[in-house]
């Protein structure tokens, strides 16, 4: 772990490699798991003003949850997250064939609205824990990515490159930047106190 600013972040994010295959895992992080993209409090807002424009492209089972739950929902643990489909699939997935995609982002890539999906969705499989002094950037392992850790191996991708976009939508371009000297750093290093 090392400090950048006002985060605490894993070597992980650094060292391991990550590219989603989707041909492999047919978007299982969207239907898989016991909870919802976890949201901010911002998101929350985004989603009930988006919703209208982002409805035509959601399916009837995604359409009846989030009109039944609402476009968000406190978690379990009461955390804000997005709502499941019976549990299972997030409210907003829609279907390629077998492959799970997110309607919000097929609204985004047709320019019906400007927000992308919960930054949480973009970051993976990075995921970050806000506290009151700092937020903590972990890697998040998921059996369902074995194939998107094989792929990234073999392209050679470490995860903070892979989620490049979606780390400096979440904390800046000064940030990023500040976390690639620090990879740099790291990779020609070879001594035993900053490997761990």
């Amino acid at each position: 772990m090392f400090q950048l600013g006002k985060t605490i972040v894993s070597e992980d994010i650094l060292e391991k490699e990550f590219v989603c295959n989707l041909s492999a895992c047919k978007g299982a992080c969207c239907v898989d798991g016991d909870a919802g993209a976890p949201l901010n409090e911002e998101e929350t807002k985004i989603l009930e003003k988006i919703y209208p424009l982002v409805k035509p492209f959601l399916r009837k089972e995604g359409i009846e949850a989030i009109e039944a739950q609402g476009t968000w929902v406190n978690g379990t643990d009461g955390d804000l997250e997005t709502p499941l489909i019976d549990n299972k699939d997030c409210a907003y997935v829609i279907f390629d064939g077998k492959t799970a995609l997110c309607g919000i982002e097929q609204a985004y890539n047709q320019g019906i609205v400007d927000w992308k999906k919960p930054v949480s969705c973009h970051l993976y499989p990075i995921r970050i824990k806000d506290f009151s002094e700092f937020s903590a950037v972990n890697y998040d392992r998921w059996e369902i990515c074995d194939d998107a850790c094989s792929l990234g191996k073999e392209l050679e991708v470490p995860v903070y490159k892979f989620v490049k976009e979606a780390l400096v939508r979440r904390f800046g371009i000064d940030w990023y930047t500040e976390l690639e000297k620090v990879a740099e750093d790291l990779k020609n290093d070879t001594s035993p106190r900053r490997r761990g």
